[in-house]
């Protein structure tokens, strides 16, 4: 059904919010990158001397930014004139364990917006901006959104599924983890199954380098291993009890060929599993919130830089089940199966049946 025609007024509206909102994550990208909201959160209300006392930057600088959010309503004011970050703020933008955490967003899209002359000669000659291109602020960012969720919910969700888990809980499990990013999903499931190997893959060097270091820092690296290499050739004659695509398949430029790879690769009995994102089941105008954000993504990230391969199938953020099923079943699977895992996040859990 098609909306009520908007007014030029109410439109502009919109826009003035659309901008305010803008300039909210770009300030917050700001106040993340410059340690000023650890600040804040550590020490209490400060002024501009005493922020910049805790954690450096320009004073002046520090005064237009501390009046800002709290013209924005990020931050409160007391009566002294000291600038404080209420506990839920603080959650939001401080904790990187909280569920909640999000300043690695406005981190994402500040770092897509860096990019914006590239972007325009993508959309106007058909090229694309690889992720090596957006550099290490969009690889981090990328790692810590993921993080809580998977060190939180990951495994809790999978052993909701007794096959999953009592594949991942066998005596020398061995388990796969596709477009492994910071590595935290290898980290969480290596953690939790004390039997299981996983060995993670990626194409980005320095996220297979951030990986390494994550695995070190939890003790695990010798069964949360990382390869620097394409999946769908690097697996060649492994056999995996489980593979993992853990929210890249949408990213992928040849999403068939690594599918049919994890197939190749996967022992009788085993599975196949990808969590992608909890789009809508097709499309619709308007959207709801998580597919307007998914589109967002798609424009500045995803697309670009799946684009930015030749003859990339070009999927997009917005991966719908009927997309995956077309792509499983031309990888040679019978079909896909919505897992009974929900509350997680942006992101659904589908299982691949050979």
């Amino acid at each position: 059904m098609a909306s009520a025609e908007v007014t030029a007024e109410q439109f502009a509206e919109r826009l003035m919010a659309s901008a305010l909102g803008a300039i909210d994550l770009l300030a917050i990208h700001l106040g993340d990158r410059l340690g000023w909201y650890r600040a804040l959160a550590e020490h209490g209300g400060a002024d501009a001397a005493e922020l910049t006392g805790y954690a450096g930057g320009d004073q002046r600088y520090a005064r237009e930014w501390l009046e800002q959010q709290a013209a924005a309503g990020i931050l409160t004011v007391t009566a002294e004139g000291r600038f404080e970050l209420p506990a839920g703020a603080a959650e939001v933008l401080t904790d990187p364990s909280s569920l909640n955490f999000l300043a690695p967003l406005a981190r994402m899209l500040t770092t897509a917006a860096v990019q914006a002359p590239a972007l325009v000669r993508a959309y106007r000659d058909g090229g694309g901006v690889g992720w090596s291109e957006f550099g290490a602020d969009m690889r981090e960012a990328q790692s810590d959104m993921n993080r809580p969720w998977f060190e939180q919910r990951l495994t809790t969700a999978l052993n909701t599924v007794p096959e999953v888990a009592t594949l991942l809980g066998r005596p020398g499990a061995r388990a796969a983890d596709i477009g492994c990013g910071g590595g935290w999903s290898a980290i969480a499931l290596a953690r939790a199954y004390p039997d299981l190997i996983v060995d993670g893959y990626d194409i980005d060097e320095p996220s297979v380098a951030m990986a390494d270091r994550n695995a070190a820092a939890a003790g695990l690296s010798a069964r949360a291993r990382f390869h620097h290499a394409d999946a769908a050739t690097a697996l060649g004659e492994r056999v995996y009890d489980t593979l993992f695509a853990f929210e890249c398949l949408h990213d992928l430029p040849y999403p068939v060929r690594m599918l049919a790879a994890m197939r190749r690769a996967l022992r009788p009995g085993g599975t196949v599993l990808v969590m992608d994102e909890a789009v809508a089941p097709d499309f619709r105008a308007p959207a709801d919130d998580i597919d307007r954000l998914m589109y967002g993504f798609s424009l500045l990230i995803c697309l670009p830089d799946s684009r930015a391969h030749p003859d990339s199938a070009a999927t997009g953020t917005v991966l719908r089940p009927s997309t995956l099923r077309h792509y499983a079943q031309e990888a040679g699977f019978t079909d896909i199966a919505l897992l009974p895992i929900t509350d997680f996040g942006f992101w659904r859990f589908y299982q691949l049946i050979p």
